[in-house]
C-alpha cells in the first residue's frame, strides 16, 4: 500500500504541477516562460487565476506533502533524512499550497511598490522555499548514503542539490534577468525530476530492502 502511495502521489503532483504551468501558459496571452515567473500565471487579474490556483497548484501541494510522509516513513530511520523530508513537506508542500492561496499582485508587482499582504507573505514562502528544498535534499542524500541499492539515488539527490542551489544563487543575482522565468523553471524542473525519480525508486523492488535498514546517521 505505501508503495503505491508513494509511486501515486510522486507522479500526480510532478504531472499536475507541469501540466498547469504548461496550460495556463497557453491561457495566458503573451505569457513568456523564459522571462517571466510561473507564478504571473495565477496573479491577481491573470486569466482564470483562480482556476489555475486551486485546482492546480494547491493539490500538487497537498500531493507534495503526502509523498513526503509516506518515503519518510518507509525509510531508514536518521535525523538528517527527518529534517530533510520536513523541509520538504514544509518548502515546497506547504510553500505550494500557501504560494497558490496567497497569490501575487497584478504582474507580480515587480518593483514590489505598495505590495498587498498577499504579495508579502507569497514572495515570503518563496524567499523560505527556495533557500530550505535545496538543502533538505543535500541532508536526504547524505543519509541515503546507508541506504542498501542507493548509489543511484545518492548520486542523482547530489546533483539535484548542486543545481537547484546553484541557480537560486542565479535567480537571485539576476531578478531582473529576462531569463528569470528560464533559471526559475530549472531550479523547479530539477527538483520535480527529483520527486519523480524518488516516487520510481521508493516503489520498486528496493522497498523490501531498505524499509528495514538502519541508518548510522
Amino acid at each position: 500500500m505505501q508503495k503505491t502511495y508513494v509511486f501515486w502521489t510522486g507522479i500526480l503532483s510532478v504531472l499536475l504541477f507541469v501540466n498547469t504551468t504548461i496550460i495556463a501558459g497557453f491561457l495566458h496571452p503573451n505569457y513568456n516562460h523564459f522571462s517571466q515567473f510561473i507564478s504571473d500565471l495565477y496573479a491577481v487579474d491573470a486569466p482564470n487565476a483562480d482556476l489555475i490556483r486551486f485546482f492546480g497548484y494547491l493539490p500538487s501541494g497537498i500531493l507534495f506533502i503526502i509523498f513526503s510522509l509516506v518515503a519518510q516513513k518507509m525509510t531508514p530511520k536518521s535525523r538528517f533524512k527527518s529534517i530533510g523530508f520536513l523541509g520538504i513537506i514544509v518548502g515546497y508542500g506547504f510553500g505550494t499550497i500557501i504560494c497558490a492561496i496567497y497569490n501575487c499582485d497584478t504582474g507580480c508587482n515587480p518593483k514590489f511598490i505598495n505590495p498587498s499582504l498577499s504579495q508579502i507573505i507569497h514572495n515570503l514562502m518563496g524567499v523560505i522555499t527556495y533557500l530550505i528544498v535545496p538543502f533538505s535534499i543535500l541532508l536526504i542524500a547524505i543519509a541515503s548514503r546507508n541506504w542498501k541499492n542507493s548509489i543511484q539515488y545518492t548520486l542523482i539527490s547530489y546533483i539535484i542539490f548542486a543545481i537547484s542551489f546553484t541557480f537560486v544563487v542565479v535567480l537571485n543575482l539576476n531578478l531582473d534577468s529576462q531569463y528569470k522565468g528560464l533559471i526559475q523553471r530549472i531550479i523547479e524542473g530539477s527538483i520535480l525530476f527529483w520527486i519523480a525519480y524518488g516516487a520510481f525508486y521508493f516503489s520498486n523492488k528496493y522497498y523490501q530492502q531498505i524499509r528495514n535498514l538502519k541508518s548510522k546517521i
